[in-house]
């Protein structure tokens, strides 16, 4: 068999299944990034299919190619400059008319098209059935039927592709999209005048041209005067002079004529393919949204499947965790055991198992809170949830789909912000990034977990969830007094889709869960590594014989230490050597060069009832939100403690009540975002003015926030 390698370029509108067909060609085998020059996600997979290697692209969804968005402008840029062997097409069978006008503009590229009528089973319960034959035949090219979430027809589809790769034959220039007589004629004149004064640099078919001239495009009028510009002034003044003439001729602008004639065309198509039932079955995505999306039951239930979430994150994540502690402690006594007592010791122990792994425990929670989104997304329930909240969203002067964004805010900050490049108007982009940043990322998760689990028991997954809300709530609060005074103007106007529901795959589940918390691995070995070691260095110099002085400080009066004796000595541990120890290691961190720091920023947050080391913890969490438990794992010295609540026991041990670990929690969800969504919101913003409003904002509303659930529960006697 031959090594040629072949590039399918997968294509489609949104909410197609196309990255299901993607998912499920690829695998595992993906590699994502960004498209040259943009911040438009760009996936990739290689497999080996009939002894061919396929480079595997998914092009971004898209309703046209028309360059208005900018994945129309990705996706119809790689088709004319990279020329994939084919494109696949994936096509809503369930909502023909909507997909074929996309397919219509593949068939005018001159590429060669393979169609896969995808959710034939959709289809076929509401009803509908295609002649596949027929339109393989009335379009002159190869269709085969999909499902995707159940991976049938993917081989058939696959093995359509290489055949139409190695078929040498060229595109069929017949059964395209026909215009009427007027627009044929502009057309042909156009034709003529790009050979006559283009030919051999023209970069594109001419008739693709010429219909792209006609429709003004900018692009492509960019384009060709890069080729030629010395003869391309008397083109666009030809093109000019066509468009004028159209334009007088149907009253309207040639690009709306166009449009309505494709569809005109597949009108045809779709008469001639298509039959639907008389007796067609009651749509099942329709029944369950009379429930889902009531404006009297909808928004309990969806604020029921958050609550449900975060109590299976909770509950669920708790028994795998165990398992990752044991490794730990199992290292942690290889470690002790093989290693001289000493500074290297204290190393690796302290700053790095004992760094790292107080974070790395929380990774089944983040797996779980992963599948839960990516569960929500592949069902379709991520758009009812938009369309639920566009009544509320429309308080702060935004729409529906500036909550999408919102919620993706639950995996990571970064890519919720870069997903708000979605909206249209700048101003609801900037005003979106700007209350992101209040909804809580993954990262902050393991901050929550040791809080709430330290002290409030059973009702940890309920003090999470009221977290999340807060930043919600907190989000529109925000967004209704920024539209109030730096964003004055009109609301946008939007009309939100809710794709049908569909069975998600646990292939495709497994895949969204692993690439989002992949990122968190990699910052465990990378970010969260090198900040507990910088952590561990500055708690552990200048060196401090603390031994006896920690015995002495312990003894000083309740007053005049931080330590309520009561909690202290009954979190103290029993081994006395141990105890030792640790008293010895806060010492040494009391007086360190971190020590120093903590407690001249300790006034900061003394108001709030947290301590210096606490205090250290947040700031250090501007790198990284999961630094802040590292941080507080090195700093309370947790590495020799067999228990599982090792942290949460140092604690309570140092004087920490629920109510200053809720004010702890508070300050987490609002503070100023991670270095990476700083970045992220200097880069999708475009201004340094806007990432240093929102980091003195946040900060800001997180301390006042902090200081009333404190200052206040103090005062209610809690």
């Amino acid at each position: 068999m031959a090594e040629r390698t072949l590039t399918i370029a997968l294509a489609g509108n949104p909410n197609s299944g196309k990255t299901t067909i993607f998912n499920a060609i690829t695998g595992t085998r993906q590699k994502v990034g960004n498209w040259p020059g943009v911040t438009v996600e760009k996936k990739e997979g290689l497999v080996v299919k009939n002894g061919y290697h396929l480079k595997i692209v998914d092009l971004p969804g898209t309703y046209s190619l028309t360059p208005f968005s900018i994945e129309e402008i990705v996706a119809r840029n790689y088709i004319l400059d990279e020329s994939p062997d084919v494109v696949i097409d994936i096509i809503d069978a369930s909502n023909l008319e909507r997909s074929l006008y996309l397919a219509t503009q593949f068939r005018e590229l001159d590429c060669k098209v393979v169609f896969a009528l995808n959710m034939m089973d959709l289809a076929q319960s509401r009803g509908i059935k295609i002649n596949a034959a027929k339109l393989s035949e009335l379009l002159d090219l190869p269709v085969v039927f999909t499902v995707g979430n159940k991976q049938k027809g993917i081989d058939e589809l696959l093995t359509a592709a290489i055949e139409l790769a190695l078929s040498g034959a060229k595109t069929p220039q017949k059964r395209k999209v026909r215009y009427s007589q007027e627009i044929e004629k502009a057309i042909a004149a156009l034709e003529q005048v790009l050979s006559d004064r283009l030919e051999g640099v023209l970069p594109y078919n001419a008739r693709w041209t010429a219909v792209k001239l006609i429709e003004d495009d900018a692009i492509i009028k960019e384009r060709l005067a890069e080729a030629a510009p010395a003869q391309v002034e008397t083109v666009f003044e030809a093109a000019r002079q066509q468009r004028s003439y159209l334009a007088d001729r149907f009253n309207d602008e040639p690009e709306i004529v166009t449009t309505d004639e494709r569809y005109g065309f597949i009108s045809g198509i779709i008469k001639e393919v298509m039959t639907t039932s008389t007796l067609q079955r009651v749509d099942i995505s329709r029944s369950i949204d009379m429930v889902l999306t009531n404006r009297f039951v909808g928004m309990p239930i969806f604020f029921f499947f958050i609550w449900a979430m975060f109590q299976v994150t909770f509950t669920v994540g708790a028994y795998p965790q165990q398992w990752i502690e044991a490794a730990f402690a199992l290292l942690a006594g290889a470690a002790g055991y093989l290693l001289p007592d000493g500074i290297l010791k204290d190393l690796v122990l302290d700053g790095i198992l004992n760094g790292v792994g107080t974070v790395a425990v929380f990774l089944p929670n983040i797996l779980i809170l992963f599948f839960c989104i990516a569960l929500f997304e592949d069902s379709g329930y991520m758009a009812r949830a938009a369309f639920l909240m566009d009544k509320i969203m429309h308080l702060v002067g935004l729409h529906g789909k500036s909550f999408i964004p919102m919620l993706m805010g639950f995996g990571c900050n970064v890519p919720a912000i870069m997903a708000a490049r979605t909206l249209e108007s700048k101003t609801d982009r900037i005003l979106t990034i700007l209350i992101t940043p209040f909804m809580s990322c993954s990262a902050k998760l393991p901050v929550y977990i040791v809080l709430a689990g330290g002290f409030f028991g059973a009702r940890a997954g309920t003090v999470i969830f009221g977290i999340y809300l807060t930043g919600i709530v907190l989000s529109i609060v925000t967004g209704r007094i920024f539209r109030s005074t730096l964003f004055k103007g009109a609301d946008a106007p939007f009309v939100m889709e809710l794709p049908p529901y569909r069975m998600p795959m646990a292939k495709s589940l497994i895949i969204h869960m692993w690439d989002r918390s992949r990122i968190f691995i990699k910052r465990m070995g990378g970010v969260i590594l090198i900040g507990s070691v910088i952590v561990w260095g500055l708690a552990n110099f200048p060196r401090y014989d603390g031994v006896q002085a920690a015995y002495t400080e312990s003894s000083q009066p309740a007053q005049a230490r931080l330590v309520r004796p009561a909690v202290a000595v009954e979190a103290q541990p029993a081994d006395p050597a141990q105890d030792t120890q640790r008293r010895a290691k806060a010492a040494q961190a009391r007086h360190s060069l971190l020590g120093r720091i903590g407690h001249a920023i300790e006034p900061v947050f003394e108001p709030l009832g947290i301590d210096w080391r606490g205090g250290i913890a947040l700031v250090s969490g501007f790198v990284a939100k999961e630094i802040v438990v590292s941080t507080l794992g090195v700093l309370y010295a947790v590495s020799d403690d067999p228990q599982a609540d090792a942290l949460q026991s140092a604690l309570r041990a140092a004087g920490m009540t629920p109510l200053s670990a809720l004010s702890m929690m508070m300050f987490v969800l609002l503070y100023l975002p991670c270095l990476a969504t700083v970045a992220a919101i200097r880069r999708e913003t475009g201004s340094v003015r806007w990432m240093l409003f929102s980091i003195t904002y946040s900060t800001s509303l997180a301390w006042l926030v902090a200081l009333v659930v404190y200052q206040g529960g103090l005062l209610l006697g809690f």
